[in-house]
Parts: C-alpha cells; structure tokens; sequence
C-alpha cells in the first residue's frame, strides 16, 4: 500500500524528498527552473488548498536563493522543510506519486526518480487488477472441457467412462503416441463429475484473477505449458499411463502464482501468506496422488507426473512470462534461467518419444 509521508521515518526524509525532485528534474542535471515549480505548485494546489498565484510565484522564487532562475536539490528541500504552503503541497505530489506510478514490465523503463534497486510500496501489485480487457481465456477454456464433458455424457449416457467419441479421440493414450495433438488436448477429458468440477473450480479461481493483471495470452501461456509438460513427463517415466483432465494446467497456474510472488515480491501485500498457502496446495495434492497411487488399493492409476511437470512448468515459464512491475537485474538473468531451463526439459522429453521408441508401449492404430 501507498505510505502515508507522515509514517516516514525521519532519517529517509532527505531520500523521499529527493524521489520527488528527481521527478521533475527529468533531463537529471541537478536542477529545476523556478517556472516549473511554480505550475507544479499550482497544479497540485487546486481546490484542496486554493492558494493565491501570487503567494505561489512568491514561493517559487523565494527557494530560488541564487537568483540563478533554477533551484537545485538544496534550495528544494530547504523549501520544503521550511514553507508550511511548499511543504504540505510536496507532501500530496509525494504521496501520489508514490501510489500511482507503477512500471508495465514490457516498457522496460525505471520508474523516474528512483535509484537502481529500490523498490516499489506495497500494494502496488493488487493495483493492477483490471477487467479490461475482460478476462476470459480461462473461462472459454472452461466452457470447452464442459462441452466435451456433456457431449460423451449424452452419447454415452454415464458420467464415469472415457470411451465417448469425444473421450477416445482426445484422450493421452500412450498406445497413440503419434497422434501428437493428444500431448495438449487430453486437457478436455475428464473422468466423472468431481474429476471435472474440481478442475473447473480450481483454474477458475486461479486463472482469472492472473488475467486481470497478467492479460490473457500470458495465463493461456502459462496453462497449455503445463499441460504440455505434464503429458511429455508422464510419457517419459510412467509409460503405460492414460491421461485425461486439466490437472498440469491447474498446477501451472498454481505455480503461476508462485512465480508471480516472486518477481513482485515487494510490491505485494502478504506475500509470505500467498506463498505458504500455494506451497501448502502443492505438497498436499502432489503427495495425495503419490500415496493413492502406491499405498491405496485403487483401480485407477493416477498420473501424479503430470501435477509435478505442470507446477515445475508454471513456475519456470511464469516467471519468465508473467509481469514483473519493477525489474532487477538479478531478476532478469533468473527470467532467462528458467526460460533456458523449460525449453531444455521440453526438448529432451521431445527427444525421448521421437528416438527411444522401444521404451514406449506398442502402438496401436
């Protein structure tokens, strides 16, 4: 959230006063003419204040001691400390300034009047929530994975099977691994009502509120990483697995909002809570599944490979896709890091299926 000037303490003063210089000093050569004072005086003054030109321009060159027709940082802040009218209408612009300039990642610009490595305040990230554009990719997604749903419903008339056109065409089937458009469509397919709803529930919860900041594309990114990450893993170390449901996109997106948490780690409000409650999601469906798997005596097998390929997916290829309000340079070689990383795993499993054909189950045509 936006500091309140009063809440600074006394030794950063001096610094606040100078992020403020700073931003009207834009050509940086250590100094401001005494006529764009006067109009940023007057334009912050308004109503609020209401306070006469003349008192205004009777301000303006009185920090100007030199007489030089500039002040530099120590005329400003003598002004400042100084002259109730100068100082309370500094400490708005501060104020403002403070919660309203947020740096868009894409412009890969230095918010104006901070040093290298200073951060944005708190709250800046929950700022950026927008519905426009409206966020819907994760909700056409949605729709779709219910369509497909409800159309072998009705071929099928039972909610419990993936022998529906819709299912058996779609489906991971590791007997049909050629059929390459399986490794991303299996997303569709969904075994029961539960298996869907929870899905459904869970990356709606998830996707749209990264929409609202992030955009669209960028979560559709995110999500299809997953989902390709999690069919090529299970492909890789559980050969003989079917695969049906959104799970590596959900878990990418999960992530996603994980390595949301890190690139804006100062610029959001609980951002250790958000963290510990994310981890806490991951290690217990992650461990859930692993337990089903090979301690319960269930019929069906649970591609528990697919929920750890999506959540290592969405954190390598959310941090490299996802916002970051304000870069570091150590944030910028971790982003290239884990780009290297994803397309290094992506590009090995790839490898795998298209050269070791005989680890694979026989194909079936």
């Amino acid at each position: 959230m936006a500091q309140n000037f009063q809440s600074i303490p006394l030794d950063s003063v001096e610094s606040q006063w100078e992020i403020l210089f700073n931003r009207f000093d834009r050509n940086r050569d250590g100094k401001i003419s005494v006529h764009d004072l006067y109009h940023v005086l007057k334009q912050e003054s308004g109503d609020q204040y209401n306070v006469p030109p003349k008192v205004l321009t009777i301000i303006a060159h009185r920090a100007d001691h030199d007489q030089d027709g500039y002040i530099n940082f120590r005329e400003f802040l003598n002004l400042m400390e100084e002259e109730p009218i100068a100082k309370n209408l500094g400490k708005s612009i501060l104020n403002k300034y403070i919660h309203y300039t947020v740096v868009p990642r894409e412009h890969h610009r230095v918010r104006a009047g901070l040093r290298s490595g200073q951060d944005l305040t708190d709250g800046d990230y929950e700022d950026q929530y927008s519905c426009n554009p409206p966020a819907l990719c994760m909700i056409i997604v949605s729709l779709i994975e219910v369509l497909f749903f409800c159309w072998d419903v009705l071929k099928l008339n039972t909610t419990e099977s993936i022998h529906g056109p819709m299912a058996s065409t779609f489906i991971y089937n590791p007997h049909r691994r050629r059929e390459v458009w399986r490794y991303f469509t299996y997303m569709f397919v969904h075994v029961g009502n539960t298996h869907l709803v929870v899905n459904l529930i869970v990356q709606l919860l998830l996707g749209v509120p990264l929409e609202m900041v992030h955009h669209g594309w960028r979560v559709l990114l995110i999500y299809l990483s997953g989902v390709l990450a999690g069919s090529l893993a299970t492909s890789v170390t559980d050969p003989t697995v079917y695969l049906a449901g959104a799970s590596g996109g959900v878990y990418a997106l999960i992530t996603a909002h994980v390595a949301t948490i890190i690139i804006n780690w100062s610029e959001m409000d609980f951002a250790i809570y958000q963290l510990l409650i994310f981890g806490f999601l991951i290690t217990f469906d992650t461990g859930s599944s692993i337990y089903n798997r090979y301690f319960v005596n269930v019929d069906n097998q649970i591609g528990y490979t697919a929920h750890l390929a999506g959540a290592i997916a969405g954190l390598l290829v959310g941090v490299y896709t996802l916002r970051n309000l304000n870069v570091l340079p150590w944030e910028k070689k971790l982003c290239w890091f884990c780009f290297i990383i994803y397309v290094l795993l992506i590009g090995s499993a790839v490898i795998w299926n298209a050269v070791f054909l005989e680890y694979f189950c026989k194909e079936q045509f």
